[in-house]
């Protein structure tokens, strides 16, 4: 007899005015094809609408990218709000164009996990893998 696994359930979403979305898609296919249950957002989506779809999806993480060089701003926010809702059980990690100086002020802040430019796709697998569900 085998147990059914719950799939992870991954938001992955683009905030703010950030128009590219090449490598989001690229990771959002990569969590979908190693088995994870993937909701992405599409472009230009406020922290607000993030944080409010991570919660009606009951996701154990969201992933954010961010391009635009408003990550500190951005990334808080997202964090702020979940906290707001009581769903600080959200992981969140991101990537994006993030230097190196602002990565360690993010993680103090709570996010799990920054991935540059140049990471391979089976490393954020991996991370995301590695995460606990929260449902």
């Amino acid at each position: 007899m085998t147990v059914a696994t719950v799939p992870l359930r991954i938001l992955i979403g683009k905030v703010g005015l950030d128009g590219h979305d090449r490598g989001v898609k690229l990771i959002a296919r990569a969590l979908r094809d190693a088995g994870m249950e993937v909701i992405y957002t599409g472009l230009h989506q406020s922290p607000e609408q993030i944080v409010n779809t991570a919660i009606q999806e009951d996701v154990d993480a969201i992933g954010l990218s961010v391009l635009s060089g408003a990550h500190n701003t951005l990334f808080r926010r997202v964090l702020e709000l979940l906290s707001e809702q009581g769903a600080e059980n959200i992981v969140v990690f991101g990537g994006g164009i993030i230097p190196n100086e602002d990565v360690p002020a993010l993680k103090e802040a709570g996010v799990k996990a920054l991935f540059g430019p140049g990471t391979s796709l089976e490393d954020i697998v991996r991370f995301v893998k590695e995460l606990p569900t929260s449902r």
